[in-house]
């Protein structure tokens, strides 16, 4: 099983089944779960929780029963719901003085460049001051052209985002199963999946595909999966039904888990040097360009041009003074503010712009050229 003591940064989605009781939050697993979380942070591991059941709940408070709602239905009881939910979440985690912060989160929050980087910062600095974010879909406004539709795929998302090595799926079944358990009696367990297959996926987009009360199901884990997979995070698909699912799967209990195809910084580099348009570029002296080659970030000192337009985070490309590629980043400062302090040394730049971000590059951001990292 994947360790999850060693893991700096995890992902927990938690489903509508889990979170909604009869007549609202089930407070008793809730606390059990809080118990996991509470000595997850004691061990200082960072973890964030992607919480489903804003509509469940909202359904129950308007008196919605149990029919199919339309798209305006599900946002009225979005709307009612996430306060519950919020209050259920903060009412389990401050017995162990624990703060909980509410994230709402739309498709374009994790696809449009500008606002991934604002998401990502809010993200990172809760969890770096020991607060557990609930991140949740914004139903209240999000429409059907731009929703993820389903919690196990934003969940995936904001591990990538976040760079979590592990992402928990909290699901109605022990993991992924060769058929459905629940009706063929000789479905087998799989408890560690390497690569996913055509075959894995046909398995999951019929036999597993039922998931309780909520919008997903083991189809949508393993497209999740394969989103984590390529980001270089490991997930582990387990039963949720049950008191401290964290500790179970500490405790060996059945579960699968998908190894993840690469490291998350792998990932992060390949992302930066394959799938980001560049900006602009700037061109850096011979010394930075030695010092890049060895994995040092690259100073404002060492910027000899800025060419293009660029903000803050976009990708440019770094050259040497004959204009070869040396690699990409992502910038710290915008274009403007980029050419006003090349050159100078680190402890200049605040009295030319009243702040300090840094380096021009940081190392962890950016991601040599193939010819120069051979």
């Amino acid at each position: 099983m994947i360790a999850l003591d060693r893991a700096s940064r995890i992902v927990v989605k938690v489903g509508s089944a889990l979170v909604a009781g009869e007549s609202g939050a089930d407070t008793a697993w809730l606390a059990a779960f809080a118990a996991d979380l509470a000595r997850f942070r004691a061990r200082g591991q960072q973890v964030l929780v992607v919480s489903s059941g804003s509509i469940a709940l909202g359904r129950r408070r308007l008196g919605m029963g149990r029919r199919k709602l339309t798209l305006p239905e599900k946002q009225a009881c979005a709307a009612a719901g996430q306060s519950a939910l919020m209050r259920a979440w903060e009412e389990a985690l401050e017995p162990h003085g624990l703060a909980a912060a509410q994230v709402l989160i739309t498709k374009n929050d994790t696809e449009i460049r500008r606002r991934w980087l604002n998401a990502h910062a809010t993200l990172s600095t809760l969890l770096s001051l020991g607060v557990i974010p609930v991140v949740n879909e914004n139903d209240t406004v999000v429409t059907e052209e731009i929703r993820y539709g389903d919690n196990d795929r934003l969940a995936a998302r904001v591990a990538q985002m976040i760079g979590a090595e592990v992402l928990v799926l909290l699901s109605d079944i022990d993991g992924l199963y060769t058929a459905d358990p629940r009706s063929d009696p000789n479905a087998r367990h799989m408890p560690r999946v390497s690569h996913l297959t055509p075959e894995i996926e046909a398995m999951a987009g019929g036999a597993n595909a039922a998931d309780g009360v909520g919008t997903g199901g083991m189809a949508t884990k393993i497209m999740a999966a394969r989103i984590a997979q390529s980001a270089g995070c490991a997930t582990i698909i387990t039963l949720g039904r049950r008191p401290s699912p964290l500790a179970a799967i500490e405790a060996g209990e059945k579960a699968t888990v998908i190894e993840p195809a690469v490291s998350v910084q792998a990932a992060y580099k390949a992302w930066i040097a394959g799938s980001l348009a560049s900006s602009g570029s700037v061109v850096v002296d011979e010394g930075a360009a030695r010092a890049l080659q060895t994995g040092k970030s690259l100073l404002t000192a060492g910027v000899k041009a800025v060419k293009g337009r660029f903000d803050k985070g976009d990708a440019v490309v770094v050259l040497d003074e004959a204009g070869r590629e040396i690699g990409r980043g992502l910038v710290r400062y915008d274009s403007d503010d980029a050419e006003r302090i090349r050159g100078l040394k680190s402890d200049g730049i605040e009295a030319v712009l009243g702040f300090n971000y840094g380096p021009m590059i940081h190392a962890d951001d950016l991601a040599l050229s193939a010819r120069t990292a051979a």
